[in-house]
């Protein structure tokens, strides 16, 4: 009876815990989320003796997504641009990682060391920025081209190749062996054994890089120049800029009485906020389907079939 009771507090004490840690992650969300939808005057103001962040907002107002959302066209057609590079891009390089990270596994395969050497050796060296931009627009012509989103990282990266052939080489071998024996063919093997037994794995890797592709803002800076085939992030940070460029032309004195007055209404503050709910919305909705996968790769390694 006291053992019971005493895993009862334990519990409870553990439950609390976690809920107390937990609210160190939601808290900031939720003030970003706050903030976001507060007006300027109640965040910035030196003069309001409540001005301030808020976890529930003081003044409601939706002048930050107005100023974000001025171009509706222009914000669907960078979600769209972006969704589908992440997307395509991320399906794409799951299957070539899968490609590469089978063989890799499979001890009957002859240079799986030399050729692990090198996948791993990547990842300690870059090709460089300018010799990088030169072989994408030179020679392949990816310039201002929307397959610059996906074929330059099609291959997933060494990181992510190595994680799948963890995971294939943790498999039962009784089930490939078994597979040969009914006559089925590697590729067989591959996608009808390997590929779906890894679905863990290849859930887990493939959100990391569906985040990734869709933060992505450097490909568009460095290689597009057409509005229509920016991403949303960098399409944001556009804005941003402009917005800050204008405070900063008005500060100065430059600008013209009108562009001063307009400036002077411009939301900066709560702006970043609402960019920040903007970008990262999307990813948060979609974060519960991947979350149960995260648990099965933790474990890679730690109970052998």
């Amino acid at each position: 009876m006291a053992n019971l009771k005493g895993n009862r507090v334990s519990q409870i004490v553990i439950h609390i815990f976690f809920a107390l840690f937990s609210l160190l992650y939601v808290l900031p969300l939720l003030l970003v989320i706050s903030i976001s939808f507060s007006c300027e005057k109640s965040v910035t103001s030196t003069t309001i003796v409540n001005a301030g962040y808020h976890l529930i907002p003081t003044e409601f107002s939706l002048e930050a997504y107005d100023m974000a959302l001025r171009s509706p066209e222009q914000m669907l057609q960078a979600y769209f641009i972006t969704a589908a590079q992440a997307v395509i891009g991320t399906l794409g390089s799951c299957l070539v990682l899968g490609m590469v990270a089978y063989p890799l596994s499979r001890s009957a395969f002859s240079f799986r060391k030399p050729v692990t050497f090198i996948v791993f050796f990547t990842m300690l060296f870059g090709g460089g920025l300018i010799p990088t931009y030169i072989v994408y627009t030179n020679i392949f012509g990816l310039g201002n081209n929307f397959l610059v989103y996906i074929l330059p990282g099609l291959a997933g990266g060494a990181w992510y190749t190595l994680v799948i052939r963890t995971f294939f080489k943790n498999l039962p071998e009784s089930l490939f062996e078994s597979a040969k024996i009914d006559g089925a063919r590697e590729i067989t093997i591959f996608l009808r054994i390997a590929m779906p037994l890894s679905t863990p794995a290849f859930a887990t890797v493939g959100f990391l890089m569906l985040v990734t592709k869709w933060n992505d803002w450097n490909t568009s800076l460095i290689y597009i120049r057409d509005a229509r085939l920016y991403t949303l992030q960098y399409l944001l940070q556009r804005i941003l800029n402009e917005a800050k460029f204008l405070m900063d032309l008005a500060a100065s004195g430059k600008a013209s009485q009108i562009t001063a007055v307009q400036t002077m209404r411009l939301p900066m503050e709560t702006l970043r906020y609402a960019m920040c709910v903007l970008a990262a919305g999307p990813m948060l909705i979609i974060f519960p389907l991947f979350q149960k996968y995260f648990a099965s790769v933790l474990t890679v390694g730690a109970i052998k079939g």
